[in-house]
């Protein structure tokens, strides 16, 4: 069992960061005081506190969030401030969702439909975007690809082989696994449901079967057995199907080298100058692509209109790439991904993807480079390997520095991912940190947000924690326009809240580091603070390096 800190937040912003509000209204950062003895929150969270928690406040709500509700209440109110286009570079989006199609970025110069380049940007019928993946989905991740294709030299090829070797039996052991599990829960599930005689039945009804049938005897001990990892048997149906799917994709798309998920796309992907493919359509293209619809959910999802869920950021319009495959996305498609976003006007990237091989990282450095000269912010997720990033067994692509050396752009923040609970078990356990490559972090585990169909759902990664962090940038960049992308970088990670307590990583409770040890800042993203803190920036009355 995971054993719980009782060690709170203390006071690291130096200096009380004051800012004049409404009529005579002063509003001081948090933490006031030294806090680090805060209580815990004892109590589980409620259906609707889950749904919110990256919105909740430390101090008020004794929750790991950003204090983005306290910011509305307190600071932004009404105020729209200035439209901000944030790009989702992903993996396409739901362009029809309910709660996403009224900040839909649209290009005005750009007739729909029509087989024309009508603005001359190089990128046809692109009116909410651009997809840079074609008619294609499943892809390899990149070490299978090398292997396929023979790129690199023989040392290169030794370390894809030997990642891939490791990896694929355990792909095929765990889709075994978790096929022969699916089928004794279901046959268990049947047997309880014609001895109760009826469709559906409760934890309690499992619990008071007396029967001297050994064999139903222990179906009713497998039952009880998954009520640890779901309310309902159903669920639990659900979460190792969608298991099974994703071992089985593992196994037939990802890890076979064998498998060619670009060749219908038309171009050749290790050839920068090979342009003109994909289409003007970045709508997700199959069932399961949903990934970009939950993350521009997070960032923008239409705020206070009694649907579904709100974003972060109240005044932005949001810009579909599609560029991230089921399987790792491609150096070119994300190097000219990016810079497709910064031509057309976005100032904010997000980035929620990331790979241990890159054989052309060159390419998205100059991209990431470009972007910088324009001004433009990057916000990537750090992975979610559980992993010290500044090892250099442990690369993650792409990235604005090599190992620890010093950064070569300062317009990317790197940001690792929070559970909802706070203390000793807040930092995700799938996490990657690293005191030199992650910059901060913030909520990411458990985030309800949008998905294809006019749904919603939870899902967790450093995917999910990239996206808060590019909302808060969007409400910066919103209210104090005049900010530069790198101030706005050291606004989040200088305006955030920090903890003297010893966090457990990579879910090991046997594994414990000081919070401010596993990133840069050592500290987790608030808006209320950064809002705070761009305002003295803008009035010029404190300085921050860049």
């Amino acid at each position: 069992m995971i054993t719980r800190s009782g060690k709170g937040i203390s006071g690291m912003i130096a200096g009380a960061i004051l800012l004049m509000g409404c009529g005579a209204t002063q509003l001081v950062s948090t933490p006031i005081e030294n806090i680090d003895r805060m209580p815990l929150k004892v109590a589980e969270l409620t259906e609707e506190e889950k749904k919110n928690w990256g919105h909740a406040d430390l101090i008020t709500d004794t929750i790991p969030g950003m204090s983005v509700d306290k910011a509305y209440e307190e600071i932004i109110g009404n105020k729209k401030g200035k439209t901000v286009i944030v790009a989702v570079l992903d993996s396409g989006m739901d362009l029809k969702h309910e709660d996403l199609d009224d900040v839909l970025w649209t290009n005005s110069g750009e007739k729909p439909g029509n087989g024309k380049d009508d603005d001359g940007n190089g990128y046809i019928d692109d009116v909410h975007g651009y997809n840079f993946l074609g008619t294609s989905y499943n892809e390899q991740l990149e070490y299978a690809r090398i292997l396929r294709l023979g790129i690199g030299d023989a040392e290169y090829q030794a370390r894809a082989k030997a990642k891939l070797d490791s990896e694929y039996p355990e792909m095929v052991q765990n889709k075994q696994r978790y096929e022969q599990i699916l089928q004794v829960v279901k046959s268990s599930d049947e047997a309880i449901k014609k001895h109760l005689g009826k469709d559906s039945y409760t934890k309690k009804e499992v619990s008071a079967i007396k029967t001297e049938d050994q064999t139903l005897a222990q179906q009713v001990s497998v039952i009880q057995q998954m009520y640890a990892y779901a309310p309902s048997i159903p669920e639990v149906i659900e979460e190792l199907s969608e298991g099974i799917t994703y071992f089985s994709d593992q196994v037939n798309y990802n890890l076979n080298v064998e498998f060619d998920g670009r060749k219908d796309v038309g171009d050749n992907p290790y050839d920068l100058n090979d342009v003109g493919y994909g289409n003007g359509n970045p709508m997700s293209a199959a069932p399961g692509e949903d990934h970009g619809t939950h993350v521009a959910g997070i960032i923008a999802a239409e705020r206070n209109n009694g649907l579904g869920v709100n974003g972060v950021a109240n005044n932005v319009k949001i810009m579909s790439v599609r560029a991230v495959p089921n399987g790792d996305e491609y150096d070119k498609d994300i190097a000219l991904g990016i810079r497709y976003a910064v031509d057309n006007g976005a100032k904010i990237i997000n980035c929620s993807f990331g790979k241990s091989f890159s054989p052309n990282p060159e390419w998205v450095y100059d991209a990431l480079k470009y972007a910088a000269s324009k001004d433009v912010l990057i916000v990537h997720a750090a992975g979610n390997d559980g992993l010290d990033l500044d090892s250099p067994e442990n690369p993650n692509y792409p990235n604005d520095q090599i190992g620890t050396d010093s950064e070569m752009v300062n317009n990317v923040i790197t940001v690792g991912s929070l559970d909802n609970t706070y203390g000793s078990e807040m930092v995700s356990g799938f996490s990657n940190y690293g005191k030199s490559n992650v910059d901060v972090f913030a909520p990411g585990g458990g985030i309800y947000s949008t998905m294809p169909g006019n749904t919603y759902e939870f899902q967790g990664g450093t995917s999910m924690a990239a996206p808060g962090v590019s909302g808060i940038a969007a409400l910066i960049r919103s209210q104090y326009p005049k900010l530069t992308a790198p101030e706005v970088k050291q606004i989040l990670i200088n305006s955030g809240l920090t903890t003297s307590a010893s966090v457990i990583i990579a879910g090991d409770s046997d594994k414990n580091m000081p919070f401010n040890d596993i990133s840069k800042s050592g500290k987790m993203v608030n808006a209320f603070n950064a809002l705070i803190m761009a305002n003295k920036v803008a009035q010029g009355k404190i300085k921050i390096s860049k």
